[in-house]
């Protein structure tokens, strides 16, 4: 697979760290999650720690799920009392990042798909002398915010790979699926494939956690303009809406999507899915909850301050027989 980025960081990071197999948890939970208790016994002898992940997932989501793997692992690992929470609504995960305050945790991981409302509370984090690490969406408030670092993808630059693809394919006119409105990484996504698109790229939002009416706006648009032949999906769940939405439309548009399920390995393997961008979930969950024990343990911090990359990378069909492994346990 081609890696468009090196995350050489991370990559060091993980040449010193086991990655066992994690197991994935159902999709858009939404209550308070601990981690599992590590089967092989405790891998570290420092104290006790607890870390909060407050997230912006949806219901259904199962993106989310692959970084909760993560993040559990790396707990497992490290003694931690791993606290997960989500709200797809920006003032109910403000509130849910306060609770964690609340309750003097060691460590917050926290995303920032709609940034400006975290930035207060995230101040109060600082002031209480709570570290925090950002993942997968706002790296450009992290530092601004307090952060200590940010894990994730450059959206822009993962945009504009998929914008080249599918310009060199020979598209013309490329529908970019937004399932969440005001969702900064999303549309930088979008942004980037126009950049790089030598045809039409027309921005289509729908609410990712109504699965019917997603599929039937995409649908509809496919319907009343024959000229799509090209479509974004910008999460594994949507992509699969885009493929049965493209069936009941009769249309012969190519579907290419942001991030990887096992559904999409296999609609991949079927061809009905031509590429993916895969920025590596498991990895940000992993990496920030290992990133706040080195803080508190021994006052490390990752990327001086930069960004931290785990992706993109481009998979495609040739990829399935590796993808299906990892992907039926959970961590890709």
């Amino acid at each position: 697979m081609s890696r468009l980025r090196t995350a050489r960081t991370a990559a060091a990071l993980v040449a010193v760290i086991a990655l066992a197999a994690g197991c994935s948890g159902s999709g858009g939970k939404d209550s308070e999650d601990k981690a599992d208790e590590p089967s092989g016994g405790q891998g570290v002898s420092t104290p006790r720690l607890k870390i909060a992940m407050v997230t912006h997932s949806g219901e259904g989501d199962t993106f989310w799920d692959i970084v909760r793997s993560g993040a559990k692992q790396a707990a497992a690992k490290d003694n931690v009392d791993f606290l997960y929470s989500n709200d797809k609504e920006a003032k109910g995960q403000a509130e849910l990042v306060q609770a964690a305050i609340d309750k003097k945790v060691d460590g917050i991981v926290v995303t920032l798909a709609k940034p400006e409302a975290m930035e207060a509370v995230l101040g109060k984090a600082k002031a209480a002398g709570i570290p925090v690490v950002s993942i997968n969406s706002g790296s450009q408030f992290s530092q601004k915010y307090g952060a200590l670092s940010h894990i994730g993808q450059e959206e822009s630059v993962a945009g504009e790979a998929v914008g080249t693809k599918l310009a060199d394919e020979g598209r013309g006119h490329v529908l970019c699926v937004v399932h969440e409105q005001g969702n900064v990484s999303l549309e930088q996504r979008c942004a980037g494939v126009k950049k790089t698109f030598k045809g039409t790229v027309e921005n289509l939002n729908v609410d990712g956690t109504n699965a019917p009416g997603s599929q039937s706006s995409i649908e509809a648009k496919l319907q009343a303009d024959k000229s799509i032949d090209a479509i974004v999906a910008l999460g594994a769940p949507v992509a699969a809406l885009a493929v049965k939405a493209k069936d009941g439309a009769g249309s012969e548009a190519e579907i290419a999507t942001f991030d990887l399920n096992a559904e999409v390995v296999r609609r991949l393997k079927a061809k009905e899915v031509t590429f993916a961008v895969d920025q590596q979930p498991y990895l940000q969950g992993y990496l920030a909850v290992d990133e706040l024990w080195l803080f508190k343990t021994n006052g490390n911090v990752l990327g001086g301050g930069k960004p931290v990359f785990t992706g993109p990378a481009l998979v495609t069909g040739k990829d399935v027989p590796q993808l299906e492994k990892y992907t039926a346990r959970g961590t890709r």
